[in-house]
């Protein structure tokens, strides 16, 4: 009775925020360049990272833009890694057309050379600075440079308030999109808190568009398990890169 009371109250409170938005692509990115991305995360130094993407695919940095000294987390993709290209293609082809309160805002990608000539990709998403749900769900394992976060245990309403947050992002995405999304790889770390512990997903490198993945057998095969071991979907399994 307590789980459907609040399940209710918070529906009711968030209710204006379930109103249609337009799609996102009526709205004009900014464009970046690698030498501004560069600039925004000190040389992309060390000192900035703060979490590593789906298998190693992409780094992940926290930056300050120039031109309006707004905070960003910048996605950049180790193009050296197998399949990481078709991540990147993925994630910008799931995240262009969607909208809502529980996905992390995209601000641009950047596809682009570096300064030795090497092909340059990345993903510029708004900063999240509570950091991800695994940080709060296991607090000890919380890095040196994560304690500015704060980490604090997770109240009982918290983490039913998380739930649901989730589960209305994945809503959205199976119901409410022009195509139904699958994430493929939905875990606490890949679900970030804002300043008001609001729950939002990322990191859609190993997303599908729903009537593709079924109406093309390359993406299912027996070649390995899509997603992180644990998490993976059990009526959605297999991949192949091809």
């Amino acid at each position: 009775m307590v789980s459907f009371f609040i399940f209710y109250w918070h529906k009711w409170r968030r209710e204006p925020s379930r109103q249609p938005s337009r799609p996102m692509t009526t709205k004009t990115f900014p464009k970046m360049s690698y030498k501004s991305l560069f600039k925004a995360t000190d040389g992309f130094s060390s000192t900035h990272l703060i979490g590593v993407g789906s298998f190693e695919k992409g780094s992940v940095y926290k930056g300050l833009l120039d031109e309006d000294g707004t905070i960003v987390a910048i996605k950049v993709i180790n193009l050296q890694r197998q399949g990481a290209s078709q991540s990147f293609k993925a994630e910008c082809k799931a995240l262009k057309n969607i909208r809502h309160r529980n996905l992390v805002k995209v601000i641009t990608s950047c596809s682009s050379i570096d300064f030795q000539g090497n092909d340059f990709k990345a993903i510029v998403y708004e900063y999240m600075p509570n950091g991800s749900l695994e940080k709060w769900l296991h607090p000890e394992a919380v890095a040196q440079r994560d304690e500015e976060i704060g980490i604090q245990k997770l109240t009982l309403l918290q983490r039913i308030i998380i739930a649901i947050d989730v589960a209305s992002a994945l809503d959205y995405l199976h119901h409410h999109c022009q195509e139904p999304i699958l994430h493929c790889d939905l875990k606490p770390s890949n679900i970030l808190l804002d300043n008001d512990l609001t729950a939002q997903i990322g990191d859609f490198g190993l997303a599908r568009i729903f009537r593709q993945a079924v109406s093309n057998p390359a993406l299912t095969s027996s070649v390995g398990v899509r997603g992180t071991i644990g998490y993976a979907a059990p009526g959605y399994n297999f991949y192949s890169i091809s």
